[in-house]
């Protein structure tokens, strides 16, 4: 008896060790610290303006069902493995939006996924790609945000199931998963491929749709913009590598003009999510498409997952 007391002792104390060390490995502080913004000068609000299209911003946080993109009233239903995310209000508004942030807490969410109560944003907001936007780049696109309409109203909660509605074990996720340096450019390759592998890797967050994930929703580093399953569950997102049934045997041009008008080489369009894309990328400067165009030629070639095979009825 008096040795089966001693084991529950010692378990009672090993839970309470390892569920203290959890808590504080995964303090949204500890395992996501954000950059310092130190002295960033005045904002240039056209580099906001397109980093905003470059992010797509209003693709997500546009108030549903209405014509103006810019009234980022949020409310945009997120499916998903895990529940269902409701993409927040970011408009200036003080009350509903973001209208009484400032920039360091702009940056803390979009470098480092973490709100200003300090609680872990989920990844469903693709800070794991913003991470790359340098602190100057962040505060560009906030000072263009809040030169937008205030939008009333707040989005709905989240509807996640047990345990995903548990915000702390996010902090698990980044543990495994999450890097928080920004974009370093590559000495050996031109400044335009440098700013391409900017804009697709960080503001422009490609990869986030364009390839697998695992079981944990974290992006399959070895097929990394070789397409796979929607992760909204609304079909199988295309490869994007430069396999010969991807984008091998498309010119540099042919890629710009898809970010500009939508149309591939065989004179066909892009529909669904990726029709909003480039809404998105159309407002892009033309130097800012050939850069993007530049970088996704280098890509290597890529095998992602098979996709399913249709099944006739």
């Amino acid at each position: 008896m008096q040795r089966l007391r001693r084991l529950l002792v010692t378990l009672v104390l090993l839970a309470a060790v390892g569920l203290g060390g959890f808590y504080l490995l995964t303090d949204p502080r500890v395992v996501s610290p954000s950059p310092e913004i130190g002295t960033l000068g005045a904002p240039d609000l056209e580099n906001g303006r397109i980093l905003f299209a470059a992010g797509g911003c209003a693709s997500c946080h546009a108030t549903p069902n209405q014509d103006d993109k810019l009234r980022l009233g949020g409310g945009l239903a997120l499916e998903s493995p895990f529940g269902t995310f409701h993409a927040p209000n970011i408009s200036p508004h003080t009350r509903d939006g973001i209208g009484n942030w400032g920039v360091q807490d702009f940056v803390d969410a979009m470098a480092a996924g973490v709100s200003p109560q300090g609680q872990h944003y989920y990844p469903s907001f693709p800070y794991t790609s913003y991470r790359l936007m340098p602190p100057k780049a962040l505060a560009d696109l906030f000072a263009y945000i809040r030169t937008l309409t205030p939008v009333e109203g707040r989005a709905p909660a989240h509807e996640l199931p047990f345990p995903f509605n548990i915000r702390r074990i996010v902090g698990g996720w980044k543990l495994l998963f999450f890097e928080g340096a920004a974009f370093q450019p590559d000495p050996t390759k031109s400044e335009e491929w440098n700013r391409g592998a900017y804009l697709v890797n960080g503001p422009g967050h490609c990869a986030e749709c364009h390839s697998n994930r695992n079981a944990l929703g974290a992006i399959v580093q070895a097929t990394r913009f070789a397409g796979g399953p929607d992760p909204e569950g609304k079909g199988f997102v295309p490869n994007i590598t430069q396999t010969p049934e991807a984008l091998g045997k498309w010119s540099k041009g042919e890629i710009a003009e898809l970010l500009k008008s939508g149309f591939t080489p065989e004179f066909d369009s892009v529909g669904g999510t990726m029709a909003a894309v480039v809404r998105n990328t159309a407002q892009l400067p033309e130097a800012d498409r050939q850069a993007m165009a530049e970088y996704l030629k280098s890509l290597p070639a890529v095998q992602g997952p098979p996709r399913p095979v249709k099944t006739g009825g």
